[in-house]
């Protein structure tokens, strides 16, 4: 996406409002899930809102611009006012993956039918749909503080999962800074993981 900047401007800006977008929603839909499944504390924080400035991360965001992967500002939680706090906590962080795949798949739609005549428009309908995809893919990967972990947690065996969870809570942020840092050829460890996955569900979509 970051390539279009100085080829096609407009591409550029037209995926980047996308990002935008889809880093919001996805937020969004973790803190609208939190919301309905009775813990107050995200609206308390003004986050079951559209807004992006109440859901971007201004680092997350440069990532994704940069080498593909990123994130927005967390949403906060809090288990204990959730009826079932594992399966709860675990359709809270599945929210914002799934709406991403969803998002993904309307554009999908858009583009092969091609609902919209300017192809330069449509080009930059399948970068906001990787995009989308990226997102999705890469916060179901199960390391703290990412999607993925929240829901492994409510599958684990109850003794697995306090024992993943305290390890996750102590060393999860390392791991993810040594999955995302290039090792090999530029190539990061996370990258080598999940890239043949988003290739072939873009492949699929597009």
């Amino acid at each position: 996406m970051l390539g279009f900047l100085f080829s096609n401007p407009l591409i550029f800006a037209i995926s980047f409002i996308g990002l935008i977008l889809s880093l919001t929603i996805h937020e969004f839909a973790h803190a609208f899930v939190a919301d309905k499944l009775g813990d107050p504390t995200p609206r308390s924080q003004g986050r079951v809102t559209l807004n992006p400035l109440a859901h971007l991360d201004p680092l997350g965001t440069l990532a994704l611009l940069l080498v593909r992967f990123g994130w927005g500002k967390p949403v906060q939680f809090d288990p204990s006012n959730l009826e079932h706090p594992l399966r709860d906590s675990a359709l809270i962080a599945l929210a914002g993956p799934a709406t991403n795949i969803t998002i993904a798949v309307l554009l999908s739609f858009v583009i092969k039918l091609q609902l919209i005549p300017s192809e330069l428009f449509l080009i930059a309908l399948s970068q906001v749909l990787v995009i989308n995809i990226v997102l999705a893919i890469f916060n179901l990967v199960p390391v703290h503080p990412l999607d993925g972990s929240k829901i492994l947690l409510a599958v684990l065996p109850r003794h697995l999962a306090y024992e993943y969870e305290l390890f996750m809570h102590q060393y999860g942020m390392f791991i993810l800074i040594a999955l995302i840092f290039p090792w090999y050829n530029g190539m990061s460890p996370i990258s080598a993981l999940i890239s043949p996955v988003i290739g072939l569900i873009t492949q699929f979509l597009l």
